[in-house]
Formats: C-alpha cells, sequence, structure tokens
C-alpha cells in the first residue's frame, strides 16, 4: 500500500513538472499569436481571440501525449471559427504555427523562434494578455463560433508548400504573401495589404498595425 502511495506522488510529480506554468505559457502564447498576427494578417479581434486559444492549449500540455491530442484537435476547431478559409489554409501550411510545440529531452521547443529572433515583436500585446487565464477550450462547443462560418477542416498531414519566407527574407517578399483579410470578403487577400507591411516594417522596435505595447 505504501508502495502504491509513492508511485502515485511520483507521479503527480512528473506531471506537474512537465505541465507549463501560466506565466511560461502566456509568454509563449503571446510571442506565437504576434507572428500569427503578422503572417495571417489577422484583425485586431481575431488576435485577442488567436492569443486566448493559443493559451488554452499551452496550458493543457502536460506532456509529450498532449502536444497533439485533444488539446491540439480544440485548438484546430476553435481557429476554424476565427480564421477566414484562405488564413486557415496558410495557418495549416506553415508547420511552425499549425504544430508550434514539441516535447524534446524532456523539454518543452517551440518552432516558432526558428523562424524569429526573441523578443521580436511586431504588434501591442492583445487587450486580453493581462485577464485571460483560460478555459474557453473547456466550454461545450465552440467559444469562437459566433466570429463566422468556419473554415473548411484540414488534414493533419498537411505539407508545408506555400511557407511564407523566413525571418531573413527581404521584407519585399513578405509583403507579396501577405493578404488584405476584410472579414466580409475572403477573395480580398489576393491584393498585397502594403499599408500594414510598411508599418510592421518601420515598427521593430515592438509596435506594429495594433498600435504600441500597454
Amino acid at each position: 500500500m505504501k508502495k502504491m502511495m509513492i508511485l502515485a506522488v511520483m507521479m503527480v510529480m512528473t506531471i506537474s513538472a512537465n505541465a507549463m506554468s501560466y506565466n511560461a505559457a502566456k509568454h509563449e502564447a503571446l510571442f506565437l499569436s504576434d507572428k500569427m498576427a503578422y503572417e495571417l494578417n489577422l484583425t485586431a479581434a481575431q488576435y485577442e481571440a488567436v492569443y486566448e486559444i493559443n493559451l488554452d492549449y499551452l496550458m493543457s500540455l502536460n506532456g509529450h501525449g498532449d502536444v497533439f491530442g485533444i488539446w491540439w484537435d480544440r485548438r484546430n476547431a476553435d481557429l476554424r471559427f476565427v480564421l477566414t478559409p484562405w488564413q486557415y489554409d496558410k495557418y495549416v501550411a506553415l508547420n511552425h504555427f499549425y504544430r508550434p510545440v514539441a516535447w524534446k529531452a524532456g523539454g518543452w521547443t517551440f518552432a516558432v523562434y526558428t523562424h524569429y529572433d526573441r523578443g521580436r515583436f511586431y504588434n501591442a500585446h492583445p487587450t486580453v494578455f493581462v485577464s485571460y487565464r483560460g478555459g474557453h477550450n473547456r466550454v461545450h462547443g465552440s467559444h469562437y463560433a459566433h466570429m463566422h462560418k468556419p473554415a473548411p477542416a484540414m488534414g493533419h498531414h498537411r505539407s508545408a508548400e506555400g511557407r511564407l519566407p523566413g525571418k531573413n527574407a527581404p521584407m519585399h517578399d513578405k509583403v507579396h504573401n501577405m493578404g488584405n483579410h476584410n472579414m466580409g470578403n475572403h477573395n480580398a487577400h489576393k491584393a498585397p495589404n502594403r499599408e500594414v507591411a510598411m508599418n510592421t516594417r518601420s515598427n521593430h522596435g515592438g509596435s506594429g498595425h495594433f498600435g504600441g505595447h500597454r
């Protein structure tokens, strides 16, 4: 009996050691969401929702078995309501967004850092960065179902073709690939959103097309 109790305690300790803290999760979610806002040309409302979804996903991870488990599926399901069809298609094609986390050598690794330098931000913090502490992914249905009709579901093994240029690519290449994401016109992305790209380019210090950091 005593042995069983010791094993149970050890299992709890292992799970706790693998789980990501709230502070760690919120900062990783912020960095990831900021880059998604930049590459997917998100609106301010989308940026807020994407941050919440990423935070919920990261806070639900307790070990390598959760990386592509039920919480990853839930993340994708929620994002289908938040992103327009072309944005979701691009999201799936970019592995550092679609598969953002890996469990290696007993710790978490984040694919976004292979494309962006730490500390590099394009946008202000979302307003919910201070107040949101998770939980929307545990409600019945999707908390984001009111945003718009969900984008078509994609297979989990979609290739990474169509990936945008990496952090070292010339800015004009990134501008060519960025789209205007008018929520009422899913075809508007065919015209490059040069104003957003130019604003982002001139604000490497931290502020992008959502204004300065709060």
